[in-house]
């Protein structure tokens, strides 16, 4: 009490919050890798068929439910509190997950630009300092949250702006490191998408996480659907321009899924001659920080999301609020986690035991997508079952126009899902299979376990 109250987030923060959300570097390489140019092609298709309607479908749940807790808020209200539950479960534990990987990306593009000899111990180190600093700011409140990540989505539009300077100036210096012809970007079959789909559709991914603050949103029911015009736009657009930037300076062939990101801009560098070195370091300096505010961006909204799950209810620790206003346990229990994979990953330091942190992470992917599979559905059961409520932004064409872009969304993450089973089959990486199997079930048990803790404690 006595404390002032908070300044709600405007349309500027909104928008820019969303776009630090949904842009991620570390994971840019993916689809040209997979891809080569048809990935600027898949890019611009998907888009049409996925981004537009997601966007359509969240800017009218979340002007008409400017909720706290975003997609868990939506899906408890479409499909009842069991779904609710899991669903927030689901989406917290991707990000956990999630951050100590972010930050392994972070402290290995420092160390290739600044101290190439650094031992794994010094990598490890840099992980942890950044996954408590993350822990920190969160704890520290919501404001401080999105004045950062508002701060960083402008750096991460510069870098991606320049990249594409950087990749037009490189071609022109030293001509493509890809061909460029319309037969290059040309999609003759779905097998010629295969993974690079699930890491499109993946990057695209996050536009409902403003929603997870939505009660703090100045005028949502205005803002929210003119945030996610203006945000997809620019996203894809900068996508666009980022792909192109590594093609140039990168054989699709040759592309790291990891470290492209480093590698293109190493390369990009180059036209500055002697001035390379420098001015690479200070790009690297800004990308790294980008990072750093994804984290800060996905760790607000998944502790917010789950929070919402009436989490205070099923764990009396877990769903804990900080002294300031945050989900302070949450927080803290998400940098344990990264401390404890971060140190399992470099004790057992071998090139093998790498690539199981990588299988392991990579079951992420399925259950950060499965959320989406029931806040799709969920858009569309709303306009039915909750009809009275006035709607301030509705997708266009009736409800018509609400199963199309359900529909389309929906597709476009089980084709996702399929692919990340199929290629992990025909691959014949049978470890990786079943880590996404089994870690998928035991995310659903403990999802199980808190939605029947909180019934006994009714």
């Amino acid at each position: 009490m006595g404390e002032t109250q908070a300044k709600k987030v405007s349309l500027v923060q909104t928008i820019l919050f969303t776009i630090c959300s949904v842009l991620v570097l570390d994971s840019l390489a993916g689809a040209p890798a997979f891809a080569g140019v048809r990935s600027i092609t898949m890019w611009l298709i998907f888009a049409v068929i996925f981004f537009i309607p997601y966007g359509l479908l969240n800017a009218e749940l979340g002007s008409t439910y400017p909720d706290a807790g975003g997609i868990t808020s939506w899906c408890t209200r479409a499909f009842g509190e069991h779904v609710g539950v899991q669903v927030g479960w689901f989406y917290w534990i991707n990000v956990a997950f999630w951050m100590p990987a972010v930050f392994l990306t972070f402290a290995y593009w420092l160390s290739y630009t600044f101290f190439p000899a650094a031992s794994v111990w010094v990598i490890a180190a840099i992980s942890l300092i950044m996954s408590w600093l993350i822990v920190w700011i969160g704890y520290r409140g919501v404001e401080l949250s999105v004045t950062l990540t508002s701060i960083a989505s402008i750096c991460k539009m510069a870098i991606l702006v320049i990249f594409g300077i950087l990749g037009a100036a490189y071609v022109i210096r030293n001509g493509p490191a890809n061909a460029f012809t319309i037969d290059d970007f040309k999609i003759t079959s779905m097998s010629d998408m295969s993974s690079g789909l699930a890491i499109i559709v993946y990057n695209l991914l996050g536009f409902e996480l403003i929603g997870s603050i939505g009660d703090k949103i100045d005028n949502p029911e205005k803002t929210i659907p003119k945030m996610s015009i203006l945000a997809g736009v620019a996203i894809t657009v900068l996508y666009v321009i980022g792909t192109f930037g590594m093609l140039a300076a990168l054989p699709a062939e040759t592309i790291d899924t990891m470290d492209g990101f480093y590698y293109a801009l190493e390369e990009l560098c180059s036209v500055f001659g002697a001035g390379q070195k420098p001015i690479l370091g200070i790009l690297v300096i800004v990308s790294c920080l980008t990072l750093v505010s994804n984290m800060i961006s996905w760790t607000l909204g998944a502790n917010e999301s789950l929070i919402a799950a009436e989490l205070d209810k099923r764990n009396r620790f877990l769903g804990a609020r900080s002294r300031y206003g945050t989900a302070g346990n949450l927080y803290i229990v998400m940098g344990v986690l990264s401390t404890v994979l971060l140190i399992l990953n470099f004790l057992l330091g071998s090139e093998e035991a790498n690539a199981i942190f990588w299988d392991i992470f990579s079951f992420c992917l399925v259950i950060f997508m499965i959320p989406y599979l029931v806040m799709f559905a969920a858009a569309i059961r709303l306009r039915y079952s909750d009809a009275e409520r006035k709607r301030v932004y509705k997708v266009p064409g009736g409800n018509a126009g609400m199963w199309v872009c359900g529909i389309l969304c929906f597709g476009c993450i089980c084709i996702c899902l399929y692919y990340m089973f199929a290629d992990d089959i025909a691959a014949g990486n049978r470890f990786a299979l079943w880590v996404k199997i089994i870690g998928t079930v035991l995310s659903a048990a403990v999802g199980e376990y808190l939605y029947r803790a909180g019934g006994k404690k009714c």
